[in-house]
Parts: C-alpha cells; structure tokens; sequence
C-alpha cells in the first residue's frame, strides 16, 4: 500500500510546480488526496492527517495537537517559499518529523533574473530605451559617470546562499571580484564558491554592484540602512532580489533619485505596489513586480525537488534537496515572516 500524500499547494497552481513527468512519478510513489487549483476545505484535511505520511502545502498550519494526530507523518513540506508561522516547529523536531522549503527551487530562475538586471542597471540599458521614446538617447556614448563593464568589476553579495552561489557561477565568465558577507557561512564555504569572507561594511563599501540576497530574520530589517548606503561608491548598482524587509527602502530610492547610485529590485516593502507611488516615477531604477521565479516552467525544479526528497525519505536516505528547517534558525526566520495578508495572497 502506497503512502498517503496531502497536496494542498493552493495558491500555486498543480501545473506550476510540477511537470506532468513529475507528478506522474509522485503519484507512483502516494496516493494523492488533493491536488486541486483551489484550497482544500479544512475539516477534509484534518480527516486525512492522521493516514498521511506527507503533508505539501503553501502554508502549513498545524499545532501541536494536530502533529500529535498525525501519527504517520514523515514530512511537511512549504511550497510558497519560506518558512512561516502557524506550524509547531518544535513538536515536528520533537518527532523527527522533516519540515522541509521550497526555497531551493527558485535557484536557477532567481539568479537569471538577478544577473538580467545586474547587466540592464551596468549598462543603462532601461534608462537608454526610455531616452530612445523621447528621442533623447545619446548614441556612442560612453557615460563613465553611471554606466560600468562586469568584466572584472567588485561586485558583492549580502547574504551568500543557494541563489547568490548560483549568481556567482553565472557570473565567472566576468572574472570579477567577489565579496560575500553571511554571518551564517564560513569564509572557506565562501571561498569555494568564488567569494572572499567580509564584514558587512567593506562589502558594501567595496561594491560597484551589491546584490542583496539574504534570507529575512528577525534580527536583519533594515540591515542595510541610509548609513551604509552613503558609504556606497558613487553609481553604484544595488540589485534587490531576496526581501525588502533586508533595507532602508525609502533610503535606497531617494538616493537612486538623487543619481548617486541605481537600484533594480524585483521586492518591495507593500506588494503589489500603489498606483500612485512615488517609485514608479524615480530616476535610475528597474522595477519588477516579484516575477523572478514567474517564467514558464520556471517552479518546476520545485516539483522535481519534492519528488526526489519523497524517494529518499522512502528509501531511508538522509539527503535532501529541499531546504531543511534548522532548530536553531527557526524562531528568527518566522519572526520576519509576511504578513498574513501577503501570506494569503501569494506575495513574499
């Protein structure tokens, strides 16, 4: 008899995460209860955990009485992106229960989208199109002011996990120098990956482009505040890709206002943003509306992760491709977790 499996992945689409390969080897592997473009009522859920072997959900909910009911429960597994409230971290590291994130999966189409705007804010590329419409582009024009080469350029990354390491690889063609700060990683973890180990300071301060990457906690809102941003080189390029709760953002734009640096960002501090928001009219920035992950096929590496994770745990192996929750990690990452309105509308 097969192992049951709960799939309660609304918001995300069934098709978004999985390939129809994919799937079709999950469903050799469970039986499925759910699996639909829309929420699973919560009484069915509650009366399929205590069979479950597996519980998928963009937003795990259980306490501890609920885990205690699940007394075949193997893993929960996040498909929104990020650990957050509302599950009983405690009690599932109590039962060795694996409490596993998608976040791996967002690697490749993060860093591509991260390294399309490091190369659009280098090169003035957006800036030069708009100038283009109103007929004031400037052809042959070197702009030593504000436009720069990767090649060989200081770049720097705060926070240096799967998607930064994946930026760095995508960046080696460059030969550039690379700076990480991450207080939760070793300077030879850094090293192998290409960067060198710095404080926060001089990786800000050293950084023609700083690409913020870092997972939100509770201890680094507003890590990267109006101070640090003055010590900025003049037309540096910051590349926004992780959360906006990671700076000072008011800060960040206003300096991009007054031409001293140039901002990309893909996150913001409200999503989706205000018609009328000063952002969408400020100089010198690119704008995304968090779609660095939104490219077809782009979250099936996610459906692939949790397939390859379900046969290990089968098989009894101990390797995981997603991201397993860390005991001593946890209570800061869900302390900066979206608010639930966020949370329910899909954002963050």
């Amino acid at each position: 008899m097969k192992p049951l499996l709960i799939l309660d992945q609304h918001f995300r689409r069934l098709e978004e995460l999985f390939h129809p390969a994919a799937y079709e080897r999950l469903t050799s592997l469970c039986d499925i209860v759910g699996g639909v473009n829309w929420p699973m009522p919560r009484d069915r859920l509650e009366a399929e955990l205590p069979k479950a072997a597996f519980l998928v959900a963009a937003h795990p909910a259980l306490d501890g009485a609920a885990i205690a009911r699940a007394g075949k429960l193997r893993a929960v597994i996040e498909v929104a992106g990020a650990f957050r409230p509302g599950l009983d971290y405690a009690a599932c590291f109590a039962r060795g229960i694996d409490v596993l994130s998608c976040a791996p999966g967002f690697r490749s189409s993060v860093a591509e989208m991260a390294v399309g705007m490091m190369i659009a804010g280098a090169r003035g590329l957006v800036d030069q199109h708009e100038a283009f419409r109103s007929g004031a582009e400037r052809w042959l024009d070197d702009r030593p002011a504000t436009d720069f080469t990767l090649y060989g350029q200081d770049i720097g990354f705060v926070g240096f996990g799967e998607i930064a390491r994946e930026c760095a690889r995508l960046l080696a063609a460059f030969r550039p120098t690379i700076r990480a700060f991450d207080p939760w990683l070793d300077p030879q973890t850094l090293a192998a990956a290409g960067a060198t180990a710095c404080g926060l300071a001089e990786t800000i301060a050293s950084s023609r482009c700083l690409v913020v990457a870092a997972n939100p906690t509770a201890d680094n809102q507003h890590l990267i505040g109006k101070a640090e941003i003055d010590t900025m080189p003049p037309g540096a390029l910051v590349v926004l890709i992780s959360r906006a709760h990671l700076v000072d953002f008011e800060a960040l734009v206003a300096a991009a206002s007054l031409g001293r640096i140039r901002l990309a960002t893909d996150v913001f501090p409200t999503e989706p943003m205000a018609v009328d928001d000063p952002i969408r009219r400020a100089p010198n920035v690119i704008l995304s509306p968090h779609r660095a992950a939104a490219v077809p096929g782009g979250r099936h590496p996610i459906g692939d992760m949790i397939v390859a994770d379900i046969e290990s745990i089968l098989a009894g192996r101990a390797e995981r491709t997603l991201q397993r929750a860390d005991p001593a990690r946890i209570e800061s990452i869900i302390g900066a977790a979206p608010s639930p309105a966020l949370a329910e509308a899909g954002i963050g």
